[in-house]
């Protein structure tokens, strides 16, 4: 960002101490509201996802000290019909069971917040934590108890293509008119960022590299969509916005992330060989490390898909976290502005994990990458022999991965974090059924009568009997 962007920013309302929170907002607010009390349970989810994302974040009533921004207003008003219908109904808050990805989840967001307590040990901090705590830990909690099913997962990424076709005809008119449509709104940029001549349009988000990156993401979640709806108009409207999103941030990460999860679904053929694929990769990159003169990860340096990027100071952010891992793996750092030239920029969502949680954060974040590619793998071998089910759980595996590629040059600041928890949650409720069965099994048979083998062997011999009346299980 030049300083007249970022002074012009400022003035709208971005990071001031003071309310910022337009006539038009309140009213969406309200009428959100409105809907969320009025509405068949599980309808609720599409407006509150559509006030989530489509509300700027800058939007903010200050009071006390506290930002009250309209994410954690909304988070709030679903909590309330939350426990409105859930004390009028006795059902569970998480539909399927507390499982190990809430509990990661739960271990991550309050380590987080315990760390950056303890590492400003200042009163501001402590509100601020209390903030992230509204925005992450509520956010996910609300996401998780209003999607109980595929069938709410589905229409909650349907939302999501109205949420992308809105935010592309902004981006849109930002190439054409070199001016934000939602600027009027305050709280974000009047004038898009432009490098190397080219306009990095972010429509509704906080910054080019989050509307891109929704974008990249979405995409995919929405091919899932088409893939397992009855309707395919509205996820391929979608869908063509998540293009026009990715093209008009004219930054290199969406597009990277973009490709990743096409290259994603191109190994379908190849779903039989993935271990020998992903043990093959990682051999790839140490044998790069040892060749190469520099790092490994340098290697991003040399990406630059749009024009004008950034990938160098991404390659240094990474080594300059290896080399001051004493800096921040117990509480986090504050120290990382010294350790070289705008290293304080943390344009990497796994750096900033790291370096405002600790290792504790850092390694419950990858922990929960790791179980969402494990439910996402399992169930798609347990649809063996049913194609279209199979072909599903891949293409929500390119998401996924679409996600994490992302993360390497990306942290979420803004309501974007609130696509993350989704696409957790999608996860979560899209592969249940398929955990259930197998729990269902394991339960029954005991875990004496069980002999666990390979799932090839499994796909060819279930329900066979082994010697000793022992039955075979995945």
């Amino acid at each position: 960002m030049n300083d007249s962007l970022d002074s012009a920013f400022l003035a709208y309302g971005g990071g001031s101490s003071s309310s910022v929170m337009h006539p038009l907002v309140l009213g969406f607010i309200f009428l959100i509201t409105v809907l969320t009390f009025t509405l068949k349970r599980k309808y609720v989810v599409v407006p509150l996802i559509l006030g989530l994302l489509l509300i700027p974040a800058g939007q903010n009533l200050y009071i006390g000290g506290f930002h009250l921004y309209n994410y954690r207003l909304l988070v709030l008003v679903g909590f309330l019909r939350i426990g409105f219908s859930r004390v009028s109904s006795g059902a569970p808050i998480f539909p399927g069971g507390f499982n190990t990805l809430d509990k990661v989840f739960l271990t991550w967001a309050l380590y987080h917040a315990v760390a950056t307590s303890l590492l400003f040990r200042e009163v501001g901090a402590v509100v601020n934590q209390i903030g992230f705590l509204w925005d992450a830990l509520g956010g996910y909690v609300l996401l998780r108890s209003l999607i109980e099913d595929e069938v709410g997962a589905l229409r909650a990424a349907k939302t999501l293509a109205v949420v992308a076709v809105v935010a592309a005809t902004g981006m849109i008119y930002e190439q054409l008119k070199g001016q934000n449509l939602f600027a009027f709104l305050g709280g974000i940029r009047p004038v898009p960022e432009i490098r190397e001549g080219r306009i990095r349009s972010q429509g509704v988000f906080g910054h080019a590299l989050l509307a891109g990156a929704f974008g990249a993401t979405v995409f995919f979640v929405l091919v899932w969509a088409w893939k397992r709806s009855k309707t395919w108009i509205l996820p391929f409207i979608g869908m063509s916005a998540c293009l026009v999103m990715v093209f008009a941030a004219s930054t290199s990460t969406p597009l990277v992330a973009f490709v990743a999860g096409l290259f994603a679904l191109c190994l379908w053929p190849f779903r039989s060989y993935m271990r020998l694929a992903r043990w093959g990769m990682v051999v790839g990159i140490v044998g790069l490390h040892i060749v190469m003169k520099a790092p490994v990860w340098f290697i991003l340096g040399h990406i630059d898909l749009s024009g004008g990027s950034t990938g160098s100071h991404r390659a240094r952010l990474i080594d300059n976290f290896i080399r001051h891992f004493g800096d921040w793996w117990l509480l986090g750092t504050h120290d990382n502005v010294n350790w070289g030239w705008d290293m304080w920029d943390q344009c990497n969502q796994y750096i900033l994990e790291g370096q405002t949680g600790g290792l504790v954060a850092f390694v419950c974040f990858i922990a929960m990458i790791c179980i969402g590619y494990r439910w996402i793998g399992n169930a798609r071998k347990a649809a063996q022999g049913d194609k279209a089910k199979e072909w599903s759980f891949w293409i929500l595996g390119a998401a996924f991965f679409a996600q994490t590629m992302a993360f390497i040059g990306v942290d979420y600041f803004d309501q974007s974090k609130a696509v993350w928890y989704l696409l957790l949650v999608i996860v979560t409720v899209a592969t249940m059924s398929s955990r259930d069965r197998l729990a269902a099994k394991t339960t029954a048979l005991g875990d004496a009568d069980i002999v666990r083998v390979p799932w090839r062997r499994y796909a060819s011999e279930t329900g066979q009997q082994l010697a000793g009346g022992r039955t075979l299980v995945k």
